[in-house]
């Protein structure tokens, strides 16, 4: 690990700057990874919300990404493509609709463990370390989103 730049406004001592950089090599590490799986991060995403609970709603699956349901609305269509998961519309309320993972889509979730274990091995920490980092970053992002300003 390196020592923090002596100056703080360097693009090196920006923290934007050195989690867009890792944000990105994170994603160079994932892509092979998935590619051999026929995925792509945010597909593999959706997955691990449905892994973490099956028939969750595309509203949902937004609320629990973080993401807009117009950006999941494409993602789990591709998915659907794909054998991984199916939509249904709730028939008491049509604007709502249930995705739900196939036997295929169950089947990837045994391939997630070789890939967190690959990623592990890469990033060069111990778990442990791993999991104070992950606990960092989600209490930063927790901070940032407290801080925004109502829309």
């Amino acid at each position: 690990m390196t020592d923090a730049p002596s100056d703080p406004l360097s693009l090196e001592g920006q923290l934007c700057f050195a989690l867009y950089g890792a944000s990105m090599a994170m994603g160079r590490a994932y892509k092979p990874l998935l590619d051999a799986i026929g995925l792509t991060f945010p597909q593999y995403l959706v997955l691990q919300a449905l892994w973490e609970g099956d028939g969750r709603t595309i509203g949902g699956l937004a609320e629990r990404l973080s993401l807009e349901s117009s950006t999941i609305t494409p993602l789990v269509k591709r998915l659907e493509t794909a054998g991984l998961v199916t939509r249904e519309r709730n028939a008491r309320d049509e604007r709502q609709v249930f995705v739900t993972l196939t036997d295929h889509g169950h089947v990837l979730k045994t391939e997630r463990a070789c890939i967190t274990e690959a990623i592990v091995t890469k990033t060069g920490l111990a778990v442990a370390e791993l999991q104070t980092l992950t606990a960092q970053m989600h209490a930063l992002r927790r901070a940032l989103v407290d801080a925004a300003p109502a829309d």
